[in-house]
């Protein structure tokens, strides 16, 4: 049984607004409380119609607010888009209003397409393969503040962030086992190099003053409910967006569509160039959840569940966070 835990796009459904997904965010995080879900973690994305959690470090603060002891965090924030300083600083505000709960996870794409990047940082100097130098920043600002240190993140420094590394290549697993930080793959969209890069990662794993022992944390999307053909149905709106998505044309989360209910080999959870994907009921679903766990050796899985109804996104975790 490997900790579960919960990552929030903060889904704009169609017709709905950014202040109706915050509301749903938050009830969703404090029900994952509830139900032993070990971390709750937002995403940044940037012109997305569908996405409301661009703010992140922002948004993690309101379920913060609202929660009391799940972790808290982000999944990630997109070192690009970002000074090191100021990712030092907003998670140090986070970690000084909620100690002991906060985690960092620092991924390398831009999290957005062309335009909006240059929108973000006015020009494309910033260098994505100096992603090791940056998370090194970050991890510096972090530290005790030494004498006559000319910049110092207030907060940040010298509190204890726990800073993970995102991926979906070979290259976030060798900067993570580089730096002996725990890594999260994004296998719930790019799974295709999960097996590499998780080989990659704990062969070449370096322990640190943060981890010992590699910790590998694999995203997998689920779509549970108290049948296999409402499963399906409820997926139909996640395959629409995700569909949507590849095709350049970002959408709000649509209401399902028996046109787009299918039943294909994702259903079965097995490893696809698309994405992991468990599709059912919890008598479905547990089997296949726990085989992609002996498969992959994973410490812990992040869920996603993209579905437009509030109330069957809330079923679909209290299902798939039941241990029986």
């Amino acid at each position: 049984m490997v900790p579960l835990s919960v990552l929030d796009l903060s889904p704009i459904i169609e017709g709905g607004t950014a202040a109706q997904a915050f509301r749903n965010t938050l009830d969703l995080a404090q029900h994952a409380e509830r139900w032993g879900y070990q971390r709750f973690w937002l995403a940044e994305h940037h012109n997305m119609p569908g996405i409301a959690s661009a703010a992140t470090a922002v948004l993690i603060g309101h379920v913060g607010a609202g929660t009391t002891t799940i972790r808290i965090g982000a999944g990630g924030i997109m070192l690009p888009n970002h000074a090191p300083l100021q990712v030092a600083e907003q998670f140090g505000t986070l970690a000084s209003l909620f100690p002991g709960r906060v985690d960092l996870g620092l991924g390398r794409a831009p999290g957005t397409d062309h335009a909006a990047a240059v929108a973000l940082r006015r020009t494309l100097n910033t260098n994505p393969d100096a992603f090791p130098q940056d998370v090194m920043e970050v991890m510096a600002f972090f530290r005790a503040p030494k004498p006559r240190q000319a910049v110092r993140a207030v907060p940040g420094g010298g509190l204890t962030v726990p800073i993970w590394i995102l991926g979906s290549s070979t290259f976030g697993a060798q900067v993570a086992a580089a730096l002996g930080l725990p890594f999260a793959f994004a296998s719930h969209f790019a799974p295709a190099m999960l097996d590499e890069a998780a080989a990659i990662y704990r062969a070449r794993f370096t322990p640190s003053e943060q981890l010992a022992r590699p910790y590998l944390m694999l995203g997998v999307n689920v779509v549970a409910a108290d049948s296999d053909d409402e499963a399906r149905f409820l997926a139909s709106s996640g395959r629409q967006a995700f569909a949507s998505l590849r095709a350049g044309r970002p959408i709000q989360l649509p209401p399902p569509s028996k046109e787009w209910e299918r039943d294909t080999a994702e259903v079965a959870g097995v490893t696809t160039p698309a994405r992991v994907s468990f599709v059912g009921s919890g008598d479905t679903i547990r089997p296949q959840v726990a085989a992609f766990v002996e498969k992959t050796a994973a410490d812990e899985l992040i869920v996603v569940s993209h579905i437009h109804d509030h109330a069957a996104r809330l079923r679909s975790y209290e299902i798939a966070g039941a241990r029986q």
